[in-house]
């Protein structure tokens, strides 16, 4: 919801209509729905194509990544106004221990107000508020507290739901079992071929028959959360374990000129995102899923990282011209991991001439770097970017949930 919200504060004439933001195409899939295609049954991670079904009014729109990061870090800011310790879970969910805080904000329900308060007035968007002694049961009364989409229309929701500690049980126990962490569709279909369809049957069910139907560390995790219990902090700095974009195209592509001009453009996305996070990857992933849905992965490791689009495709170069790619390529997507949190050095001991063009690549291009990150910041994201994506109207990146169908009228040239 929170995507639709931020194109709602752009576009106030579709507040109350069904909007869905993903890609319209074929292959497009949903990021997220307003209330109104909720109705309707609309989900995210739906196929758009189902969804046009189910909603033949829903009005799609492609998605700003660049903008949702940017007002997630606004509402991010004011969490930390209150707390040091949050603990993102995306752009849009956040878990806070404002334990530390009462004494100067008040109570945790008045906290909540005067967050949702601020994000009204400071962001333009609403928020729910669940409050409980741990972040389980923070998590399920914050879905408590949002409006609920059924045929009959919108409720509003209760804005902030708060269980009281001593109450988590008799919050939880009428509960459906999968409203619980780790019940997935497989988890689900075990536990209800053994009697188990509430959270009140399994806190009760026989634990050695729940190891045997589920596993011992499984069966371990689900009782204690049936029984109100999750020790698990708030944990406020996460390690970036990767940054990458993928893309899926509308229609299978068999050039791989082509294809190197996409990873052009995603390299730029993602060497932008590490620069701006103050990360430098060593490991440089490339990732393809064929028209028969089989995905392979290939990385470069090497032994000085790098901070230029330009060295990342020519680490993954190789990769891409050693594939058989006769059975024509779905999706394709570039990534980075094994960071540093320093401009790269040149090694003393480099592991063969690859690594050292490499690194001589990415020396070249780092005063050329500098300054298109500069243009950039001054004036936005279209001021220059690679030549091979200016016959295209795509952003590095844009087609996250998939393109419209004519979107991959690509030129190969560069």
């Amino acid at each position: 919801m929170f995507f639709v919200a931020v194109e709602l504060l752009r576009r106030p004439e579709l507040v109350g209509k069904p909007v869905v933001v993903g890609g319209d195409g074929s292959r497009g899939v949903v990021a997220a729905a307003s209330y109104e295609a909720r109705r309707f049954g609309v989900f995210s991670a739906m196929p758009s194509s189902r969804a046009k079904r189910l909603c033949p009014d829903a009005i799609f729109l492609p998605g700003d990544m660049n903008t949702y990061v940017e007002v997630s870090s606004q509402v991010f800011d004011i969490f930390r106004d209150y707390t040091p310790l949050v603990e993102g879970l995306s752009l849009d969910e956040a878990f806070l221990d404002i334990t530390g805080a009462l004494r100067l904000f008040g109570d945790a329900v008045s906290i909540a107000q005067s967050i949702r308060a601020r994000v009204l007035d400071e962001v333009g968007l609403v928020c729910s508020v669940g409050i409980g002694p741990s972040k389980f049961i923070a998590k399920l009364a914050s879905k408590r507290a949002k409006p609920i989409a059924d045929e009959k229309g919108v409720t509003p929701g209760f804005g902030v739901v708060e269980v009281p500690s001593g109450s988590e049980l008799e919050f939880i126990r009428p509960m459906h079992v999968k409203s619980l962490w780790g019940v997935g569709p497989a988890t689900l279909e075990k536990l209800e071929r053994i009697g188990i369809s509430k959270v009140s049957d399994l806190a009760a069910a026989d634990v050695s028959a729940l190891k045997h139907s589920i596993g011992e560390a499984h069966a371990t995790h689900l009782v204690q959360l049936a029984n109100g219990i999750d020790p698990s902090p708030v944990v406020s700095d996460r390690e970036t374990k990767s940054i990458g974009h993928e893309e899926t195209f509308s229609h299978d592509l068999f050039d791989k000129s082509l294809l190197r001009t996409h990873l052009v453009r995603l390299a730029d996305a993602v060497a932008r995102r590490c620069r701006e996070d103050q990360l430098v990857p060593r490991t440089v992933t490339l990732k393809v899923k064929f028209s028969d849905f089989q995905t392979i992965t290939r990385s470069h490791t090497q032994a000085t990282s790098v901070t230029s689009a330009q060295a990342m495709v020519q680490m993954i170069e190789p990769l891409l011209q050693g594939l058989d790619i006769s059975r024509g390529v779905r999706l394709i997507g570039l990534s980075t991991r094994n960071f540093e949190e320093h401009e790269p050095q040149l090694s003393l001991f480099d592991d063969g001439a690859l690594t050292t063009d490499i690194a001589a690549l990415d020396e070249v291009w780092a005063p050329a770097t500098r300054a298109i990150d500069d243009i950039r910041s001054r004036f936005g994201d279209s001021a220059i970017r690679p030549a091979s994506t200016l016959r295209s109207g795509r952003k590095p990146g844009a087609s996250k949930w998939g393109p419209n169908d004519n979107a991959d009228a690509l030129d190969s040239e560069e």
